[in-house]
């Protein structure tokens, strides 16, 4: 059996695929079964953060698994505790709890959220405000802290205790927090499964007299956006704020699964022995693939990404068939005049791969894409929106 028969056969069928499969990259470029060769305009959706088969990356995860692959919590290892240094160090943050994924570091930031919320503040103040048309996860409880209905239909009871405030309405946030009994505010710098859209800035300003008025945590999910993909080491350091807890997960890792949660100061002492754990939350060979990739995220990069971000944005604003492009850094959004899906195969049949968002088509290249790469791809999406 090919591949794609084995996967109908024996894969639970919750994915809807394209047509390819991959089984080589190097850098932006990666090749199919067939030896076709395509531009990575994806990184696995914002994972693979210097491109495929990286060779920094691949040689720090290798010398760690001819050392220790795993040893668990029980123990102290060094690549963890190395990562929740640097972690702190570049963010100001005061302590790191590591798992496996973004939906797991949500989990342990609405734990945080409500145990400190019922210590600081009494049991009642339960409630996290997040925004609709965000995504957290799909677990119940960060299902139902996503702001999208159609997340819901499916799976409820979800569990309680949510509240979604319109990113276009600073009023109605004002009025959730003083009409409810709430411990924190949820939210994503870019909501990026949401249609890759950027907090206006006026919700934000309105978000951060909210939290300080009400006493309220400030949560940034940095998912997607975080670990230099917006052209600052994190989303929210491009929007003034401080939060109080930032998760993150994806292109922390390179290509590894990895979650995050880091605490600032407020809550640094909420969480002890016995009140969160993950079997494989630390892992050495994870963390020293993320330390690679964190340490690798210097100004320089960071301005390249802001560069590689003007370039994309300058080619595709105005071009045919692109009634708007969207985002922030090298994580992108473009709304086309014809159907979304429609753009993606047509790019994916010249050599390009890209995602969507909603109704956008969705660019989350390396942040390091080679600029002659970067502009053949870009050329190849805007002929695919025009034609």
């Amino acid at each position: 059996m090919t591949t794609k028969e084995l996967d109908r056969a024996y894969v639970a069928p919750t994915y809807a695929r394209f047509p390819v499969e991959l089984v080589r990259g190097q850098g932006s470029l990666v090749w199919d079964e067939n030896g076709k060769e395509y531009i990575d305009l994806g990184t696995g959706i914002a994972v693979n953060t210097f491109g495929l088969a990286d060779e920094s990356w691949a040689a720090a995860v290798t010398a760690q698994l001819h050392a220790l692959q795993h040893a668990s919590n029980l123990y102290y290892t060094a690549p963890g505790a190395q990562l929740a240094a640097a972690l702190c160090e570049r963010t100001g943050m005061k302590k790191v709890f590591f798992g496996n994924s973004g939906a797991e570091a949500n989990e342990c930031a609405i734990k945080v959220a409500r145990k400190w919320a019922q210590e600081a503040k009494g049991p009642e103040f339960y409630r996290i405000i997040t925004l609709k048309n965000s995504f957290h996860g799909r677990t119940i409880t960060t299902l139902a802290a996503t702001g999208q209905d159609v997340f819901h239909e499916k799976f409820t009871p979800l569990t309680p205790g949510f509240l979604y405030a319109d990113p276009a309405d600073p009023a109605g946030l004002r009025a959730l927090a003083a009409e409810n009994k709430c411990a924190a505010i949820l939210f994503e710098a870019v909501q990026g499964e949401g249609g890759v859209l950027p907090l206006p800035a006026d919700f934000v300003e309105e978000m951060k007299a909210v939290a300080a008025e009400f006493d309220l945590l400030l949560m940034a999910d940095e998912v997607q956006v975080g670990n230099g993909r917006s052209g600052a080491l994190f989303g929210y350091m491009n929007l003034g704020l401080r939060p109080d807890v930032v998760t993150t997960a994806k292109g922390l890792g390179g290509g590894l699964p990895i979650g995050a949660c880091l605490l600032g100061a407020r809550v640094e002492h909420v969480l002890g022995p016995g009140d969160h754990g993950s079997t494989f939350g630390a892992n050495p060979a994870v963390c020293a693939g993320a330390l690679n990739v964190l340490g690798r995220l210097t100004d320089d990069v960071l301005a390249g990404v802001r560069e590689r971000s003007d370039r994309i944005v300058k080619a595709l604003s105005g071009a045919p068939g692109v009634k708007a492009v969207t985002g922030m850094g090298l994580m992108l959004g473009v709304e086309t005049e014809k159907p979304a899906a429609d753009v993606v195969a047509a790019c994916r049949e010249n050599g390009v791969l890209v995602l969507t968002a909603k109704t956008k088509v969705r660019l989350l290249p390396a942040l390091n894409i080679p600029l002659d790469l970067l502009d053949r791809a870009v050329s190849v999406l805007r002929d695919a929106c025009a034609n």
